[in-house]
């Protein structure tokens, strides 16, 4: 490995005899150092998995295989592989560690305190690495696995078969088309009120053959009431309203169900709850994140674009291929080119000097989550190494990536028709000409400012870089010209902040109000999206890293199933994005469509058909019911990859109509503690966007406008239109587990935190929230004058128009006296501690002893569980 920009200048200690004198023992020996990460058994405060106690076997494996390996090989190999020895060393195989170079062992297995190495990177006879320490938690990663034995799980000479033995993997093979089960059903506990029962849908029927072969039976249907309050938060993260609910409870067609399912579709809110989901997955974000964090103003136009696809029911082999290749599979349409925002979601820290490895990671970041959300598989993990789990070699994930190779980024694209374009074009042509004179002498004062400020921030990047930019544009390389888009994005910044002589600053004034005086003229500008494009014809080499050997872009082997060749659609573009997504959208494709169905289940029972939704490889979990998966995969393929016709098939079910309870629980939980056979239906907390949209609806407050620039959290639209910073997340949202927008998350966590509890009783947007929804209360009937007596008939008003709203159904008459009790007496301590004029502890609109003990009482059941889980 050659060292580092400036690592010469101040040469550390080599490696060497003990006895003294210069060693030879390459200095790049040390960045092994440099590329343990924090192992497991250091971070066992982030949830990492290996904790400090005696590992199990395939605890070492996977810290080896995670932590240690990746970074052997992206930081080693190039110097210490099997290509390159400098001094002597490799550090590609452990007997080669053990071996050392010159001066003998680098490592002594269980011994770190005697391990050279150990010694090199604690600066003390030895300095390793010479251009600056390991951090401690970089050297106790060191020394954990070389205490450990330095473990290193032994290649084999049967690599190839075992590649193949794990393609024998149920998600690689094809897509079966298994017989729907003859399953006779007449039990009366298994009909539906209008007399249906399991037999009757192809779903029912493969969940009751598995309950049976263990011995269970499903639990009976739930209330209506509880069904529609069920399907309204799972298809709109809303409750109904009581004309809703009053509708259907009234409804007694035996297709009752049926249409109001069909209603829920067709409800533009279907598209911002299912589209949230989607968002999660593609770590959406409105922030480049790291420390600077800095806004993207237009990342909203993707999530617009997600919600209204869902909302059209848009197959989604098109919704895949818009998403990685609208750019050249419809260039003159743009919602696609919208779409390819989905490759914008990447990291990005805008004072990286290191331009070369900031390129790779966006590389890298598109690549892995194109297959975490596609194809559910773990790329990354073969990025530095053959996956030791699923089989996907090194190569196989470098020619995935190279059909990413030739991205680049576009700002400069606006989302209108060509005719749009053309006309705007038109207008701003007379604009320009009109401005031309007073345009060029603005232009000429500022120029050498704008010069001057170029030349001072490309002066910061290395001077490889610095090279690349003093070339004239078409004169550099593809690669070069994405590293030049990134370093134009720092210039650009600079020249925004530069500030003029006085004198100039004057002159420029008095041209620009000239310049004001066109303004008319100007037509307003078009919008700007966050799109992708190829850099050209020709692609960058892609390049496995540690070894000379290029890649042309390949689908993984894994896969059987044919190749696309990569044809450019268009001049100016290579095809290889547009060749990716019509791959991965074959019909016969094993894994996506397989994946989007178990994703689909998972969002409305809680867990998906294949629990680890988002890793169908060796390290997941196969699914529960394979047969099941694979015959709602055929038939969402043949009905032409329309969502819309899956949700209506999975809610039309009966296991989808269970009740939450269980007559013979105490049996099933026995066979099935993990509710896996589906014996009933699972209760779920509401998830955080639906915590506080609910809360604003039930206050009066939500404003249901669809679309456009994102708000801050304050404002009372839809959770979904809120900005999602990655670094400054609302409290209330991510207290309830909204995802991060930093990785692609399958499934969020559900916690229960203090903080959650915290919120919900002393935050002040809650209190607010509460009063609004006592005033809500006291227009539905409960108003009662402070002076009043007790008028019982009201107050027993008051709490059945507050459950109506909180809870969607009517008290018991228990729940009626116990709440009238608890407003009886908060109320007298209110009278006989009436605060002096201002705002209340309890309503910052006081309004009388009286809507402060309702605010209360609003207060409490917002509290409620049964506020926050549905059944």
């Amino acid at each position: 490995m050659t060292p580092p920009t400036g690592c010469a200048s101040t040469p550390a200690r080599r490696f060497g005899s003990r006895a003294g004198g210069a060693i030879r023992i390459a200095r790049g020996m040390v960045t092994v150092a440099l590329m343990l990460t924090p192992s497991a058994a250091v971070r066992a405060d982030e949830g990492g998995g290996m904790t400090g106690g005696k590992p199990d076997a395939s605890d070492v494996v996977r810290f080896f295989e995670t932590d240690v390996r990746p970074l052997l090989a992206r930081r080693c190999f190039g110097c210490h592989g099997p290509k390159r020895q400098k001094g002597g060393l490799r550090l590609d195989s452990r007997a080669a560690a053990l071996r050392g170079g010159e001066s003998g062992p680098a490592i002594v297995p269980g011994k770190p305190d005697e391990s050279l190495l150990i010694e090199a990177v604690q600066y003390a006879l030895l300095q390793m690495p010479p251009n600056g320490r390991l951090t401690d938690r970089e050297v106790a990663t060191l020394r954990r696995w070389i205490a450990l034995g330095a473990p290193w799980p032994k290649s084999s000479t049967r690599v190839a078969a075992q590649m193949r033995q794990r393609t024998d993997w149920w998600s690689f093979r094809p897509v079966a088309d298994p017989p729907v089960p003859d399953v006779a059903d007449t039990a009366a506990a298994t009909a539906d009120p209008a007399g249906r029962v399991w037999s009757a849908h192809p779903i029912d029927r493969f969940v009751l053959r598995r309950l049976r072969q263990r011995g269970l039976v499903p639990a009976p249907p739930a209330d209506r009431r509880t069904l529609i309050r069920r399907v309204y938060f799972d298809m709109l993260g809303l409750p109904p309203t009581q004309a809703e609910i009053a509708a259907f409870l009234g409804d007694r067609r035996p297709d009752a169900w049926p249409r109001l399912v069909d209603r829920l579709l067709a409800d533009p809110r279907y598209g911002e709850r299912w589209g949230r989901h989607w968002l999660d997955v593609v770590r959406y974000a409105e922030s480049d994140g790291f420390r600077q964090d800095a806004y993207r103003p237009h990342a909203w136009r993707y999530r617009d674009y997600v919600i209204r696809s869902f909302n059209a029911d848009k197959p989604y082999d098109r919704f895949v291929q818009e998403q990685l290749a609208g750019d050249e599979l419809a260039p003159g349409d743009p919602e696609a080119l919208v779409a390819t925002g989905f490759l914008r979601h990447y990291l990005y820290e805008f004072n990286q000097r290191d331009v070369r490895t900031q390129w790779k990671d966006i590389l890298t970041n598109v690549t892995d989550v194109t297959a975490d959300v596609f194809l559910a598989l773990g790329l990354s993990c073969a990025r530095c190494h053959d996956h030791k789990f699923d089989p996907i070699s090194q190569v196989e994930y470098f020619r995935f990536r190279a059909f990413f190779a030739p991205l680049l980024p576009r700002d400069d694209v606006p989302p209108v028709t060509p005719a749009v374009r053309a006309r705007h074009a038109q207008a701003l042509a007379r604009w320009e000409q009109a401005t031309a004179s007073v345009r060029r002498r603005i232009d000429a004062l500022r120029q050498p400012y704008l010069e001057k400020a170029a030349r001072e921030a490309i002066a910061k990047f290395p001077e490889d870089i610095q090279q690349i930019m003093a070339k004239p544009a078409d004169r550099r390389t593809p690669l070069e010209r994405q590293f030049a888009y990134l370093v134009m994005q720092q210039v650009v910044l600079e020249q925004a902040k530069v500030k003029l002589s006085p004198d100039d600053e004057k002159k420029l004034q008095a041209l620009q109000a000239a310049l004001q005086k066109h303004e008319r003229l100007k037509p307003p500008p078009l919008p700007v999206a966050y799109s992708v494009s190829d850099i050209g014809p020709t692609a960058p080499r892609v390049v496995i890293p540690g070894s000379e050997q290029a890649v042309e872009p390949g689908f993984p082997s894994a896969v059987h199933v044919p190749a696309v060749p990569i044809r450019p659609p268009f001049p100016g573009t290579t095809g290889r994005r547009l060749a990716l997504a019509r791959w991965l959208t074959q019909p016969e494709h094993p894994l996506t469509a397989r994946v989007i169905v178990n994703r689909l289940w998972q969002y409305h029972f809680g867990r998906g058909l294949v629990e680890t939704s988002g890793d169908f490889g060796h390290l997941g979990t196969p699914p529960s019911h394979p047969e099941l998966l694979d015959w709602l995969t055929r038939r969402f393929v043949e009905h032409g990859w329309s969502l819309k016709w899956l949700h209506r098939q999975i809610l039309c079910s009966m296991t989808y109509r269970q009740s939450s309870r269980h007559p013979h629980a105490e049996l099933a939980v026995r066979v099935d503690p993990d509710n896996r056979l589906l014996w009933h239906f699972a209760v779920r907390r509401l998830e955080a966007e639906p915590v506080r949209d609910t809360l604003l609806w039930v206050a009066g407050r939500l404003d249901d406008t669809m679309f456009g620039p994102s708000v801050d959290a304050r404002q009372p639209r839809r959770s979904v239109y809120t900005k999602v910073i990655r670094n400054t997340r609302d409290p209330l949202l991510d207290a309830f587990d909204q995802a991060d927008g930093l990785n692609s998350v399958a499934r969020r966590n559900v916690t229960t935190t203090p903080a959650q509890a915290l919120l919900m009783l002393n935050g002040r947007w809650l209190l607010e929230r509460a009063g609004e929804f006592a005033a809500r209360v006291e227009a539905d009937g409960g108003r009662i004058a402070d002076g009043a007596g007790d008028q019982a008939s009201a107050w027993r008003a008051a709490v059945r128009a507050s459950f109506r709203l909180a809870l969607q159904r009517e008290p018991t008459a228990e729940e009626v006296e116990f709440a009238v009790g608890y407003l009886r007496r908060t109320l007298q301590l209110l009278r006989d501690k009436r605060p002096p004029a201002g705002p209340s502890a309890s309503d910052p609109e006081w309004s009388g002893p009286w809507r402060a003990a309702l605010t209360d009482w609003c207060h409490v059941l917002l509290n409620s569980n049964e506020f926050l889980y549905v059944e």
